[in-house]
């Protein structure tokens, strides 16, 4: 029988290499689960696996928008389910950290047209935070994120219910660490993309995209161009791209634990296999 496994968990724990051995252990095609990713030369920023890492296995929904088009949670549901029907028949894992293109393509999610007509144009954002918590605490919406904030509260309260796993064949695998470790691997991480040339890669991409929405939400991206605009130091640009991933990295939390029935295998860094024993192991006793 075929499975759907999700690997999930926040940047830099090796979801990537969980996913290429786990994809050769089960003759699987990969899924990309991260919504930068999906876009063309938003490369380096993303972590995006190369070409050399892929190791001629087959990877599915990566570069497939220039930075310049609007791709949403919906049109991901779309695809990833299309992909779901057409290939029935394999082995897919379906790796990244974005949870809420996760849980809409696996499980029922709706998206609604009819919203509620409140105008929140004299909130301020950070009072729009406060009133998503209130209405779900387990909201995962960026509180600087108006624009989704506001959707977010103009729909209606019934609206927002428990979805329910549409794929029986899913098996969903987290990555973690203690938190100090992880936050000593995203601030290196972020060292090790500004010397593999991510200044260039967003300079090339902002010159060539000055409109792209994706280019002023991403992180990584946002904060350099706001050093290319001469509002930041590179300094200060730096540090908010590693205080931005670890806040990011909260919400991820949040998100698999109270979204999705996920097991948490803390990585072995000493020896990874051993981390992907453990999560073959798990696997061959639950397909």
């Amino acid at each position: 029988m075929s499975m759907k496994v999700f690997i999930m968990g926040p940047t830099g724990v090796g979801k990537t290499k969980l996913s290429i051995a786990l994809a050769k252990y089960l003759n699987a095609d990969v899924i990309n689960c991260d919504a930068v990713q999906i876009y063309k030369g938003l490369d380096i920023g993303s972590a995006k696996v190369t070409d050399e890492e892929k190791e001629n296995i087959t990877h599915f929904l990566f570069d497939i928008k220039n930075p310049d088009e609007e791709y949403s949670v919906k049109d991901y549901q779309k695809d990833l389910r299309e992909l779901f029907t057409k290939y029935s028949d394999r082995n897919l894992i379906i790796v990244g950290g974005t949870g809420l293109y996760a849980t809409a393509a696996a499980y029922d999610y709706r998206f609604y047209d009819d919203e509620e007509d409140t105008d929140y144009s004299t909130y301020s954002t950070a009072k729009l935070y406060d009133l998503a918590l209130k209405k779900d605490k387990n909201c995962n919406i960026d509180k600087n994120n108006r624009v989704r904030l506001e959707r977010f509260l103009k729909r209606k309260n019934e609206e927002i219910v428990e979805p329910v796993l549409l794929y029986k064949d899913s098996i969903f695998i987290g990555l973690t660490t203690d938190r100090d470790k992880l936050y000593e691997i995203i601030n290196n991480r972020v060292d090790k993309m500004l010397k593999n040339g991510l200044i260039d890669e967003v300079k090339t991409l902002y010159q060539k995209y000055p409109d792209s929405m994706i280019l002023k939400r991403a992180i990584g991206y946002k904060e350099i161009i706001n050093y290319l605009n001469g509002n930041v130091s590179l300094e200060e640009a730096i540090n908010l791209i590693k205080k931005n991933s670890r806040h990011y990295a909260k919400r991820q939390y949040t998100w698999f634990n109270n979204k999705m029935d996920i097991k948490w295998f803390d990585v072995n860094f000493e020896d990874f296999n051993k981390t992907i024993d453990a999560v073959k192991e798990y696997i061959d006793k639950n397909e």
